[in-house]
């Protein structure tokens, strides 16, 4: 399969309307958004559905963030929808926010692995939506990556994995977020946090004061457990070369990892010259955001240094910091070493 290649940057109005028109003949074409790149297909149509599955060797009991493009196409997706549903939209959306609902009758039941809920996210970026109301399609999309690689903040790394396995994809500038929504689910006793994003557990208990947050946020699944939402299973997000996280101080970080050998480090901007191993940094321990923004890319980039093992800092687990802070035990498989 040829991937075409869609560029938003100097062509918008063609490639916006190309990608319309592949996905309303049920294609998949990777989309930018101010989160990821998402893998968009038609959320009315299984086997579309089915073809992102294949494309990304994804396990089809992990379930699809449905987008759209207007509080209005909401009843088109989601059925018996909450007032607490309303609030959170008027707060947060459009943006990187998404709720789990009860399923809509039209929505394609492998978007929701078999789930009677459904995920559903207005974003923000222009692009994606102009092309779900060009389409006048709500859009299924995970990320548009390899299944269990870091996901892509820039159109370079969907074409790295999925080039000749999509029909297109719509190149756009980078990912502004660099991180998936925040994830939280209104079906149930209370509001859970299902995953952490860039709208903090700080920011929605102004809305839903009586927001739990999950215990799959930092730990793993437990056994037989399904997945309400993307994002939490074991392993996600991970290099190739063999990653841990580690907790703790900077002085014990560098002292640490400059005892290793043939080893790498993800760290803080503030110790990466304190560091005589092979280093990227991600950032600075005082800016979350943009360790966000950057956490995706340098799980990319540490395979090209081809050491064996790479020992990234943590951060903090405050604000946008248990987002990154979630990316990252997924990435190291749950291995973490405390200093």
């Amino acid at each position: 399969m040829e991937t075409k290649k869609l560029d938003a940057i100097n062509d918008y109005g063609n490639s916006v309307n190309r990608a319309s028109e592949i996905l309303k003949s049920g294609g998949i074409v990777a989309l930018p958004t101010e989160t990821v790149y998402g893998l968009a297909a038609s959320a009315y149509s299984d086997s579309a559905i089915k073809a992102v599955f294949t494309a990304k060797g994804r396990p089809q009991d992990n379930p699809l963030i449905v987008h759209i493009s207007s509080l209005d196409m909401l009843k088109d997706v989601a059925c018996d929808i909450p007032d607490a549903a309303y609030k959170c939209a008027e707060k947060f959306w459009p943006g990187p926010f998404t709720m789990v609902l009860p399923k809509g009758d039209k929505i394609a039941n492998s978007v929701s692995a078999g789930l009677n809920t459904v995920a559903v996210r207005y974003p923000s970026e222009k692009t994606i939506c102009d092309i779900i109301s060009l389409s006048g399609l709500p859009l299924a999309a995970p990320s548009a990556n390899t299944s269990g690689r870091p996901s892509p903040t820039t159109a370079a790394h969907v074409i790295d994995d999925l080039d000749g396995k999509i029909d297109a994809v719509v190149i756009g500038g980078d990912c502004a977020v660099g991180v998936e929504s925040t994830v939280v689910s209104l079906v149930g006793d209370c509001p859970r946090l299902l995953r952490p994003g860039a709208v903090t557990p700080e920011q929605l208990k102004k809305v839903l004061p009586d927001l739990v947050i999950d215990d799959a946020v930092l730990e793993q699944l437990r056994e037989g457990e399904k997945a309400a939402s993307p994002g939490m299973k074991y392993k996600h997000y991970a290099p190739k070369t063999e990653a841990f996280l580690v907790e703790g101080c900077s002085n014990s970080f560098v002292k640490f990892v400059n005892q290793k050998n043939d080893c790498a480090a993800i760290c803080f901007e503030e110790e990466y010259y304190s560091i005589n191993v092979p280093k990227i940094s991600y950032g600075s321990k005082r800016n979350e955001g943009t360790l966000a923004q950057n956490v995706f890319s340098v799980l990319r980039d540490v395979d090209a240094l081809d050491v064996k093992e790479v020992y990234i800092h943590a951060p903090s687990k405050d604000g946008v910091g248990l987002a990154v802070y979630n990316r990252l035990i997924r990435a190291c498989a749950f291995k973490v070493v405390v200093l």
